[in-house]
């Protein structure tokens, strides 16, 4: 039996060191939050903590709505799920987390809450949760899922999974290296030309995406689109011929349409348009798949028909914010999506079930599915190597980064934190004299290994106290 004894909330203010455009938001401001728990086990106790951005427009996607409102509206998510945490006591951290599921579950409606944003604090409790068992058990994340010592029950989550577990369907031995998957923003520069002399960085970071892919070796791409096609195909064009020329040959991307088309038929006639244009032929053939090309609204409403590239073969199409319940990857399924991505604050469990389902699935013969790795622009010292931590395990090799691209490494953390960051994630993590401690990305790929053999992500336990606020 295990108990949360309580449960600590803290804030850090943080700003990007450029804008981050995505869909109908541009982050500059962002709070960080950081979670604090304190776990009894019949071994001892332990303590476990868990962090992620609170980003405007993420979870709602509302135009409407003042971002302060939505910042305090994230706030008394987390606030519920702490508090329906505290005191709790559960036979496993799977059982713990699936009755704080169910019970955030039946609350969120009187709110007016949605399912996604609901989670949303479950998942900050949950991932606390596993880190401080994991450090209480003395064994890395990888082995206790793959060991089933979390008590994962994955019939609970998905019936055709009734008396499985995990190891039957996660690799024996995950990536210790995966392609960092580059995200274009709607608004960031293409060319070095394409920044205005009053908005040109001098931290040592590149700005633009062609300095970006010569600074990181990039290989793999996020393209964003906004669903206006006399804005996005021009820009597709330069994307294009920016990768043909400065990126490797054997270069792949990832189409995100923001949910930004309203029918199907509407984002059917886009990739029409995209396929009949001659300068994107070369883009369209290295595509990965499509991301949530239909709004959240309508999005599971009905089929979804099959895209596919200049030859002929099927481009996968996924949902990624319509993943906002357990049931919502086997409906899309249904429907003819080729599966979802993970990104911790959509859950780890549940992110964990959903891999296992779709091995399933390719098992029993429908070898066109995928789970893809995506990013809510994750930086460390905790969000990013749990959110890595978690990719790995589930077998994803090429992961949406941008954490490190809009902000300034580990800048906005004391020199005694990235000190412990590079002690203990030398793999990860790097720092050149006078600059702080940034990621250590080169040939594309960012190391996994020291994030893999920590009890969760982060092998040392950060001092919340020297550089945020307690809420």
């Amino acid at each position: 039996m295990i108990r949360v004894d309580r449960i600590e909330l803290f804030r850090k203010q943080l700003r990007t060191r450029m804008p981050f455009r995505y869909g109908i938001a541009t982050m500059v401001d962002v709070p960080h939050v950081f979670l604090r728990l304190h776990l009894e086990t019949p071994s001892g106790r332990s303590l476990g903590i868990s962090a992620d951005h609170l980003p405007p427009k993420w979870f709602t996607k509302d135009p409407e709505r003042d971002p302060l409102e939505e910042i305090d509206e994230m706030l008394e998510v987390l606030r519920h799920a702490i508090g329906l945490a505290a005191g709790r006591k559960a036979a496993s951290p799977f059982a713990f987390w699936m009755e704080l599921y169910r019970e955030q579950a039946a609350w969120a409606p009187t709110r007016g809450i949605p399912p996604l944003l609901a989670h949303f604090g479950v998942t900050l409790v949950e991932r606390a949760l596993v880190d401080a068992w994991c450090r209480g058990q003395g064994i890395p994340f990888p082995r206790a899922v793959r060991e089933n010592r979390l008590g994962i029950e994955l019939g609970r989550i998905h019936n055709p999974l009734t008396e499985r577990s995990p190891g039957e369907f996660l690799p024996d031995h995950p990536p210790e290296t995966v392609h960092a998957r580059h995200t274009v923003g709607l608004s960031d520069p293409l060319r070095e030309s394409d920044i205005p002399d009053g908005e040109r960085l001098s931290d040592g970071l590149p700005q633009s995406l062609e300095a970006s892919i010569r600074a990181y070796g990039l290989t793999h791409f996020k393209i964003k689109v906004q669903g206006d096609p006399d804005r996005d195909i021009p820009r597709l064009r330069e994307i294009a011929r920016i990768l043909d020329r400065s990126a490797s040959p054997d270069y792949r991307a990832s189409l995100d349409g923001n949910e930004s088309f309203r029918t199907g038929a509407s984002f059917a006639g886009f990739w029409t348009d995209l396929r009949k244009d001659p300068a994107l032929g070369g883009l369209l053939s290295r595509m990965l798949f499509i991301e949530q090309p239909l709004h959240r609204a309508i999005a599971l409403e009905e089929p979804i028909r099959e895209a596919a590239r200049p030859d002929g073969t099927p481009c996968p199409i996924i949902i990624d914010e319509s993943d906002a319940a357990l049931d919502s990857l086997p409906k899309a399924l249904e429907l003819g999506y080729a599966g979802t991505s993970h990104k911790n604050c959509k859950g780890v469990f549940k992110g964990i079930a959903n891999r296992c389902l779709i091995r399933f699935h390719v098992l029993q013969g429908r070898t066109n599915l995928m789970m893809s790795g995506e990013d809510l622009s994750n930086i460390g010292p905790v969000a990013l190597l749990q959110d890595l931590a978690v990719q790995a395990t589930l077998g994803i090799d090429s992961i949406e980064r941008n954490g490190h691209h809009y902000f300034a490494g580990l800048a906005a953390f004391p020199d005694t934190l990235q000190a412990d960051m590079i002690r203990h994630h030398g793999d990860l993590y790097r720092r050149e004299p006078g600059q702080p401690a940034r990621l250590a990305l080169s040939a594309g790929r960012v190391h996994t290994r020291s994030v893999l053999n920590a009890p969760f992500g982060c092998a040392f336990r950060p001092d919340l106290e020297s550089f945020a606020e307690p809420i």
